[in-house]
């Protein structure tokens, strides 16, 4: 098979769709529809920290009710394909049971050893301990299982978007190969950070970002004129923040560390 073909071939994905740097940018800008609403979703429900206390509350299980959730969610959708996918990555990948259901072939596009990549634990730790804090009204309604559902919820949207760096490493990578190579073999994770980075782009995303928040989450009244009064439901600047302290600085080091077992 001649180089182009199998280049074309390699570039196929799941259901169809090629990975572009144009696709890849277009699932980007939808997955920020789903991470807003995520945020609208699990803002109905307050703190209720009872849903975060590890100990004795399930029997048999030593973590919190969220971490039963997340775990026994995940088992479940294990079994019937969930991560068979390349672009899902599991919170708690360990001892995940096989899918029971006959897998759809999906396409390898990512390099097989840096698509190993997964840095949910970083996810875990800045959802629970830096960004509930930032938009979730104190308080207990005794919605535990309701409020750790939105939780997981919002955390795959967001680890969805995190990991979605791997295709764009990849996109890049394929694209512009002799700029990457060097830096790969020297190790150099500044160098890569510095090609990787486009401060306009960044700077463009948090405000479409804004936008969504303010659109999707404004509180609706027939009170015409009465824009000085528009109140949301989350406020807009915490997704601006999610993108710019977490989503693309995380998008980054999975970009960084998968373009370091690329030569793998």
């Amino acid at each position: 098979m001649g180089m182009a073909k199998a280049e074309k071939l390699s570039l196929e994905s799941v259901e169809g769709k090629v990975y572009t740097l144009d696709s890849v940018r277009e699932a980007l800008i939808r997955q920020e529809d789903t991470i807003v609403f995520g945020l609208i979703e699990r803002a109905k429900f307050p703190m209720n920290s009872h849903t975060y206390r590890g100990g004795e509350e399930i029997p048999g299980f030593a973590g919190s009710l969220a971490e039963f959730v997340v775990k026994n969610t995940e088992a479940v959708q294990a079994k019937v394909g969930r991560y068979n996918n390349p672009e899902e990555n599991p919170f708690f990948p360990e001892n995940l049971p096989p899918s029971l259901v006959p897998s759809y072939p999906f396409t390898q596009f990512l390099y097989p050893k840096a698509a190993l990549v997964n840095i949910n634990k970083s996810i875990w730790k800045f959802y629970f301990d830096e960004l509930l804090p930032l938009f979730v009204a104190s308080g207990d309604d005794g919605n535990y299982a309701q409020t750790a559902a939105s939780d997981l919820s919002l955390l795959q949207a967001i680890s969805r978007r995190i990991h979605y760096g791997k295709f764009v490493a990849e996109v890049k990578f394929r694209e512009s190969a002799q700029q990457y190579e060097p830096l790969i073999r020297a190790e150099d994770k500044e160098g890569l950070m510095k090609l990787l980075t486009f401060e306009s782009v960044e700077e463009m995303v948090r405000k479409r970002v804004e936008r969504k928040a303010k659109v999707f989450g404004e509180n609706v009244t027939l009170n015409n004129g009465d824009e000085k009064n528009v109140t949301y439901k989350v406020d807009p600047s915490v997704a601006a923040n999610l993108y710019k302290n977490w989503i693309i600085p995380l998008t980054k080091d999975v970009q960084v560390e998968y373009l370091l077992h690329r030569l793998d």
